[in-house]
């Protein structure tokens, strides 16, 4: 049966039936992954209110797609934010929210923004320690010393950043997969939202899916390397299996569901490499899904898609103990037309 993962009791307090825990609060690592679909937007749809009530220690985000000096003041709450905001207007932007300012940040374009929680390091409204106020942000220089061959391609997109926390052994990375297009063959005019690319999209998702898993096979060792575990979310844009597309039978000719994109999923994960932590928890089950269209009745029937995950190294996945979306109980309380992917890892002792 599913896990459930509980709105955190306060401290002290029992923890309620199906939270994962037993008795008193065992204060778990709570990581999410979401994609907000613009922090503007889902700021007015709610957001904060998410993140008060679901108190989480890590987040990772997508489309955030806002520039630096326009971030809603306050929006990430009591938790610091490591910003990839990219160079295009409008589109993309990654971040990695934390309770506390990571020990290292690693970017594709070597740069990010550091925006200080609203409570600062001494409390409320308090500057940071380079004279920011919360809500405002300072440049990082964050370079990988190499890239993986390929990734330069993507480099400015605002698709990619990664930080080792500075409370736990463990690195964190968040990413925003192109959704691609149709291969040639399968574009038919008059059948497509869109029109006719001649296969543009499709390969070069192709190829950034090419180049994203060397990458991650390098972060991944690094990782381990210097005594630390792995951990992937975000949204990948690909559904892996049939029991992640609700009508998977019609989607088999459909961008996220072709075999040549779920192929590649089998190449990332693996009993030794990154597990599907979700998955893993919830069983083989349809379901839960994570994104549905804006459009007609598709939420409110459940037509959904799971394409965001949680990809963990085996040592951090064997720690999770209790998983699940935050599906909104109706339409109009939708944030995002994707929902947050939520797993509590019980790490014990784990330190820096």
């Amino acid at each position: 049966m599913p896990t459930i993962v509980a709105d955190r009791p306060r401290p002290g307090e029992d923890a309620p039936v199906g939270a994962g825990t037993i008795g008193q609060v065992s204060s778990p690592l709570r990581v999410a992954s979401y994609n907000v679909n613009g922090i503007r937007a889902a700021q007015r749809r709610g957001f904060e209110q998410w993140l008060a009530r679901r108190d989480p220690d890590v987040v990772a985000l997508q489309e955030v797609r806002c520039p630096v000096d326009q971030v809603p003041e306050g929006v990430f709450g009591h938790l610091h934010a490591t910003y990839e905001p990219g160079q295009i207007p409008g589109r993309n932007g990654v971040a990695v929210l934390t309770r506390e300012p990571p020990a290292a940040v690693r970017t594709w374009s070597g740069q990010a923004w550091a925006i200080p929680s609203r409570l600062g390091p001494g409390g409320p409204h308090t500057p940071g320690g380079d004279g920011t106020q919360p809500g405002e942000g300072s440049r990082l220089d964050t370079p990988f010393a190499t890239l993986a061959r390929g990734i330069s391609r993507y480099a400015d997109e605002g698709r990619y950043v990664e930080v080792d926390l500075a409370d736990r052994p463990l690195t964190v990375a968040s990413l925003y997969l192109p959704k691609g297009g149709l291969p040639v063959e399968l574009q038919k005019p008059g059948r497509m939202r869109e029109a006719p690319d001649g296969g543009v999209k499709h390969e070069r998702k192709l190829h950034f899916m090419d180049a994203l898993a060397r990458h991650v096979t390098r972060s991944r060792k690094a990782a381990r390397d210097a005594g630390r575990e792995f951990l992937l979310m975000g949204d990948l844009n690909i559904a892996h299996l049939t029991h992640d597309v609700r009508n998977w039978r019609r989607s088999h000719q459909a961008e996220g569901f072709l075999p040549v994109e779920r192929e590649w999923i089998d190449t990332l994960i693996g009993p030794r490499t990154l597990v599907d932590v979700l998955r893993r928890q919830v069983g083989e089950v349809d379901g839960p899904y994570s994104w549905w269209s804006w459009m007609g009745q598709a939420f409110t029937n459940d037509v959904g898609w799971r394409i965001d995950y949680h990809l963990a190294t085996p040592g951090l996945a064997r720690t999770a103990v209790a998983a699940g979306v935050d599906r909104e109980p109706s339409y109009e309380e939708r944030v995002s037309d994707h929902a947050p992917v939520v797993v509590d890892y019980d790490l014990g002792g784990w330190t820096t």
